[in-house]
């Protein structure tokens, strides 16, 4: 039996059984555990598709940034490279320059299918915004790659539009744990990030099915993910303290970060209408910053990464000089995430304020790697787990209270315009929405 006859067929049981209404325990249970098998296997085929995509992309990620940085005469072409993003974005796009806001529309309201051009289009382009230095990430690509295949395999074995929730819930799951390595946050985040201060727990079997299979199918093909460090903190008033002050400043960069993303895009909408355009002037920008500061922003950025978390010390304007390389790449129409930027600006941060309060620098850029992104994605559980499978359970009480701490003083604003809350943030505390 083919893959999209074996889909036909689970859709096909279950919707005959469900038709039915259950009249014993027996029966009940017969349904819970059809229902429950039937979204292990189609979670399944979600992680296979976000497992096999990430490959792709981490493997041809790792070569252009290898090229350009052998080629260093490529940043030159950035204001071209920009203008070949703009007429794509124009003419090929469409719905898919939405992104990841258009994956939590679907999965809140699922009525229109993802695009099935998303994955091929939004792989390329970030290939092509990081051959030339732009200034961006790869969590968007491999959640967007993952959600526009699952739901292209959902429209392939006629899946009803209710259980296309469900299914792009495990497609982010998929693509987050396997681009990353990190399964438990994987789906976590897949939970968390559609609503803030609730969890999507209906989405949790295909969610978890999703980010191991997508992982596990990340590792079998070859793609080494990066080596996980272990940090420990004991916990004291003087540490405390200084968990707290390094959480509001990776708060309030989250802040700048969101503010400066959509201001940039603000711009371009009000001073150059012609999409074309945006990116073509946001290249030439950077390219002008790297000229004045170093290259040392562009793409990805992991080296500098590394130097925060091995302990060394970061000068504070490190993570300033990055959210601005970030803000003009993205908010003018490069494509490419927002997460591994958040990272470095987190680390950085972290490494700087912790010198500053008396915290390791290794331990403190650790902690501020997670907890930036977490703020600006409003998932701080997503980033604790994420924190423990990166740098050891050890590092549980420090990652718990740094993310806690960052996401609260990040306020409501987030790098997921059609994220919605069901908890807000004030003045006041936590409130309801």
């Amino acid at each position: 039996m083919s893959t999209p006859e074996c889909g036909k067929y689970l859709v096909r049981m279950s919707s005959k059984i469900s038709e039915r209404a259950p009249t014993s325990p027996v029966q009940r249970t017969l349904l819970y555990l059809v229902h429950t098998v039937r979204w292990i296997v189609l979670g399944g085929f979600s992680g296979l598709f976000a497992g096999c995509a990430s490959y792709v992309f981490l493997e041809g990620l790792d070569r252009v940034t290898a090229f350009r940085t052998d080629e260093q005469w490529m940043i030159y072409l950035l204001p071209i490279a920009g203008l070949v993003i703009g007429l794509s974005n124009k003419w090929l796009a469409g719905r898919s320059t939405s992104g990841n806001s258009l994956l939590l529309q679907e999965i809140h309201s699922p009525t229109r299918w993802v695009p099935r051009r998303m994955a091929p289009l939004v792989l390329l382009g970030t290939w092509w915004t990081h051959l030339f230095g732009g200034s961006a990430g790869r969590e968007g690509t491999a959640l967007q790659m993952s959600g526009s295949l699952s739901d292209a395999f959902g429209r392939l074995i006629k899946l009803q539009h209710r259980d296309r929730s469900l299914l792009l819930t495990a497609a982010l799951a998929g693509g987050f744990g396997s681009v990353f390595g990190v399964p438990f946050a994987g789906v976590v985040f897949a939970l968390e990030v559609p609503t803030v201060g609730r969890l999507r727990l209906r989405a949790l079997v295909p969610a978890v099915s999703a980010s191991f299979v997508g992982d596990a199918m990340v590792g079998w093909l070859g793609h080494d993910h990066v080596v996980r460090r272990s940090i420990d903190l004991s916990l004291s008033a003087s540490t405390l303290g200084a968990l707290i002050v390094v959480g509001v400043s990776c708060g309030i960069a989250s802040r700048i970060f969101i503010s400066a993303t959509s201001t940039m895009r603000n711009l371009g909408r009000r001073y150059l209408p012609s999409t074309v355009l945006r990116p073509v002037i946001g290249g030439a920008a950077v390219l002008g910053l790297s000229a004045l500061f170093g290259r040392d922003y562009l793409g990805l950025s992991l080296p500098l990464l590394d130097t925060a978390l091995s302990g060394a010390s970061i000068a504070l304007t490190v993570f300033a000089l990055k959210i601005v390389f970030t803000a003009i790449t993205i908010g003018t129409g490069f494509l490419g995430g927002e997460v591994t930027p958040l990272f470095v600006i987190g680390a950085t941060l972290g490494a700087s304020v912790g010198e500053l309060v008396g915290l390791p620098f290794g331990v403190a850029a650790a902690i501020g790697m997670v907890a930036t992104f977490g703020a600006a994605a409003n998932t701080p559980l997503a980033c604790t787990v994420m924190g423990l499978e990166l740098f050891g359970t050890a590092a549980i009480a420090p990652m718990a209270i740094g993310c806690l701490v960052a996401w609260v003083a990040s306020g409501s604003g987030t790098i997921y315009e059609t994220q919605r809350h069901a908890l807000r943030r004030s003045s006041t505390g936590l409130q309801h929405s």
